[in-house]
């Protein structure tokens, strides 16, 4: 037996009325998650892969100066994530922002960054599996990397297909170990940068490091912008928590928790780890670019097998990765499929509150995606990759804007679930949409970033027209309520 969402016609709220006011999830989910699984849910959010594989290049771009690179991304992300938590404390959705850009920009900003943040998990879960698949054909050569890729992409669909809860336990070991790696990381590398802990082989200069090869600033403080742009994406998954709290028994309580966490988990986890690489190594130490800035710091640390230790933590935060873009990209399916702007498939839920076709729906393309970057890694999947690579900051911004007109519509309709407020409203969202757009805009200074610019704008624009294209077209009756035209 199945359950269906009721789908949102012309004039119809797209999420229903109102549910803030009950616990549990809206019609069809079930309340599967628990407390100390959105608590690590939110935690790990901010821990991506990107974290300790990317950060090398950044560190290599910018020297010591990256740490403001991070710091500044790392401030637009708790605004932005408070603007969110505005809005999703106050009306829990599976589709966050995209059911609020659905109530307070119109439909069709809530159908476009709907699609295009689906679109981009997708992605994501081509990259992380294959990046996954490395790591496994490192410890087995026997088993191809096309193998371990399929197979981590059926064992993780199997979790998601059993139910929410299978989807949170997962998730909640899976960050676990990355906070309990970065945290020991954390403090085990402060004692070696102060000369303190017992048997290091690391000198202990203190903070001399961030200065004595070139200066805080070796590439100059316009090196800070070139950081920013590399640094950026590795904080994408923030906002995972926000649709998560829609399967959980009290999700008002969830996203004020992680809306509230979200400056000491980024303070701890991003700045306080590469604070430590910056202070362990010179930044332009050799076996950061060689081994990568985590283990290279763990090797001047001494600590016994620095690279192994690595892989397998950043294969925990492949497998993170994979699991929670699975259920992202399909709880957005199952918003989009309930407010009639994707197939009514995709809001049906079976008897363990799951979105089948929504989750299988989302594994099909990430399975061809794999098969693209296999196939034609330089064109098609480089192609899939630049189009999607921009989406990260247009969901922020729309964020932003959705609050501005959000904020007017929960006062008027019920101000007493304004429980969390984002600062110095509207000035900082005013701001914060200054620094993204100027982000952007400085992207296309830069050759990679250019490509990535312009093709996920291309992609925006053809789905922002499809979109108006689509909407006209129901206006005057061609298309029927609650259904999408292929």
């Amino acid at each position: 037996m199945t359950s269906q969402t009721t789908l949102a016609g012309p004039g119809q709220q797209p999420e229903g009325p109102d549910r803030s006011d009950r616990k549990g999830p809206e019609d069809g989910l079930q309340a599967g998650l628990k407390n100390r699984h959105l608590s690590m849910i939110a935690i790990g959010g901010v821990i991506g892969a990107g974290l300790f594989v990317g950060s090398s290049a950044g560190i290599a771009a910018a020297g010591p100066a990256i740490l403001l690179s991070y710091a500044l991304v790392g401030l637009m992300v708790v605004f932005v994530m408070r603007m969110l938590g505005e809005m999703a404390a106050a009306r829990p959705a599976s589709g966050s922002f995209s059911a609020y850009a659905d109530q307070a920009l119109g439909r069709w900003a809530g159908f476009s960054i709907g699609w295009l943040y689906w679109f981009f998990w997708v992605v994501v879960l081509a990259v992380e599996a294959t990046a996954g698949a490395k790591i496994l054909e490192n410890w087995v050569p026997g088993v191809p990397q096309w193998a371990w890729a399929l197979i981590v992409m059926l064992v993780l669909t199997a979790t998601n297909l059993v139910s929410v809860g299978s989807y949170g336990e997962f998730e909640f070991w899976f960050a676990g170990i990355k906070v309990v790696a970065i945290g020991a990381f954390v403090i085990v590398g402060l004692l070696a940068v102060f000369g303190v802990l017992p048997g290091s082989d690391n000198a202990g200069s203190g903070l001399a490091h961030l200065t004595d090869t070139g200066g805080f600033f070796p590439k100059g403080p316009g090196a800070i912008l070139t950081g920013v742009l590399m640094v950026v994406f590795s904080f994408m998954g923030s906002e995972i928590v926000t649709l998560a709290a829609g399967e959980s028994e009290n999700p008002q309580r969830a996203v004020q928790k992680a809306t509230n966490s979200v400056i000491w988990r980024i303070a701890v986890f991003y700045l306080g780890s590469i604070f430590v690489v910056l202070t362990l190594l010179p930044w332009n130490d050799a076996s950061i670019m060689e081994k990568g800035s985590y283990v290279a710091a763990l090797d001047s640390i001494g600590i016994p097998h620095a690279g192994q230790v690595m892989d397998v933590i950043v294969l925990t935060a492949v497998l993170s990765c994979l699991n929670s873009g699975l259920y992202t990209a399909s709880r957005m399916a199952f918003s989009l499929g309930g407010r009639g702007d994707a197939p009514k498939a995709f809001a049906r839920t079976n008897k363990r509150g799951v979105p089948q076709a929504a989750i299988l729906s989302s594994v099909v393309f990430g399975f061809v995606a794999v098969f693209f970057n296999y196939q034609w890694p330089d064109t098609v999947f480089a192609f899939l990759l630049n189009s999607s690579g921009a989406v990260a900051l247009f969901v922020w911004l729309v964020i932003c804007f959705t609050q501005l007109r959000m904020r007017g519509i929960i006062l008027r309709e019920s101000p007493e679930k304004l429980v969390v407020r984002m600062w110095l409203f509207p000035y900082l969202t005013w701001a914060t949409i200054a620094m993204i757009s100027f982000v952007l805009v400085y992207m296309l200074t830069d050759d990679a970033g250019r490509e990535q610019v312009l093709l996920s704008l291309l992609v925006a624009v053809l789905v922002v027209a499809f979109s108006l294209v689509r909407e006209a077209r129901r206006r005057r009756g061609d298309v029927p309520a609650g259904t999408v035209d292929s």
